[in-house]
């Protein structure tokens, strides 16, 4: 055969192959988003021919990519067999470090946790949570009757911003050593995984759009406000991560304070709710939540400082209201528990402060968005490399 001859034929078996890759491709992600299906229905959904959607099927189903689940009987015509993406093909693993808490979940290819565990993080150096995060998900894992070989991606999400090129994640000032380079390295060998490093306020975003209030969303802000402050950005289901990856890094915005010029996340934290609160008169052992609890009860002390707090938040979400135009700004995190005390104040200062008036509410998933979010971006990645693996060489 003439080399140019050879050459056309193995272009032709590659466009074949493409061709195929991409129908069955289509379909798999039509089932993920119509449920179960018929082939006629699946025929209907992509505008493929019926026979094309049964080759299609017929090689998910042999790469254990999609699997019969049931029939459906017509008023007229035949029974259909009903298919399904198998969501055992695979597993992907959710990661949210934080300074009072770990949370770590396994989820199946269709999102649903299968394990999950909290525990409370009471690491004092880089290597003791290093430890705490391998072991915590080893447990998880083990707990689920998972095979750790069909495992194949993870997501931890932390503060501050992981660089690449140092090995390293930076910025994370309330996790003792964190910063040192290659500790997810050993993460990663110790758990063979492979795993992304997210920013935590970013996850949890991701995490809003996903599963909670900002599905739907065109533009919005999450702004995570606890022991730091932070702030996710999502436009058109996208994270917005900025050139070096530092968008929504707003606590490091200047912020004036009443005796020295300080951080914006000085301001608006945890911490700072119950210095004002002490400022004001209060007594004891405080803490954010005790400071919220007794302005609930009518603590003049807490209500000041609860509305001094509410202030200061305005003062960020008009902030992001001027550079991004959201149509949402969410409110999460620590302090995001106590919310329902906040919106009133928040709302009406954000009114003094900008014509610009986002929507503003509270998170719908609370504590789990961080979580939520990393399990939803260790699945986008999950499901690519199933499909590949499973289907190479077909």
């Amino acid at each position: 055969m003439p080399a140019s001859d050879a050459v056309e034929a193995q272009e032709q078996t590659w466009s074949r192959r493409r061709l195929r890759s991409t129908n069955e491709r289509l379909l798999l992600d039509r089932l993920r988003r119509l449920g179960a299906a018929s082939r006629a229905q699946l025929a209907r959904e992509t505008g493929l021919s019926k026979p094309t959607v049964s080759s299609a099927l017929a090689s998910l189903a042999a790469a254990g990519l999609v699997h019969e689940v049931g029939t459906h009987a017509p008023e007229r015509g035949r029974t259909a067999v009903l298919y399904a993406p198998d969501p055992a093909a695979g597993y992907a693993l959710g990661v949210d470090i934080g300074r009072g808490w770990l949370r770590v979940a396994l989820a199946d290819l269709d999102g649903t946790l299968v394990a999950r565990a909290d525990v409370r993080n009471r690491a004092r150096a880089s290597a003791a949570l290093t430890g705490l995060v391998v072991t915590t998900a080893r447990q998880v894992v083990a707990n689920s009757g998972v095979d750790p070989a069909r495992v194949v991606h993870g997501v931890i999400g932390t503060p501050g911003v992981y660089d690449e090129q140092q090995r390293r994640v930076r910025y994370a000032m309330h996790l003792p050593g964190w910063g040192r380079p290659g500790l997810v390295d050993r993460i990663r060998t110790d758990l063979g995984v492979p795993l992304e490093v997210h920013n935590d306020a970013n996850l949890a975003a991701l995490g809003e759009y996903a599963f909670g209030v900002g599905a739907g969303s065109r533009l919005f802000a999450y702004i995570m406000i606890g022991t730091g402050l932070g702030m996710g950005i999502v436009s058109e289901g996208r994270l917005f991560t900025g050139g070096h990856g530092l968008a929504g890094e707003i606590g490091f915005l200047p912020w004036h304070g009443r005796q020295k010029p300080e951080r914006l996340e000085d301001a608006v934290s945890g911490e700072a709710v119950v210095e004002a609160a002490r400022e004001f008169g209060m007594r004891g052992q405080l803490t954010a939540k005790a400071v919220f609890d007794a302005a609930r009860q009518g603590n003049p002390d807490a209500v000041r400082a609860v509305e001094l707090e509410g202030e200061r938040i305005a003062h960020t979400v008009a902030a992001a209201a001027a550079v991004l135009d959201p149509d949402l700004v969410v409110l999460g995190g620590g302090v995001g528990h106590s919310v329902d005390l906040l919106l009133r104040p928040v709302r009406e200062h954000v009114r003094t402060l900008t014509p610009l008036r986002p929507r503003i509410a509270p998170s719908r998933l609370g504590e789990d968005a961080v979580l939520l979010g990393a399990v939803a971006t260790a699945l986008d990645t999950a499901r690519d490399l199933v499909f590949e693996r499973r289907t190479a060489g077909t």
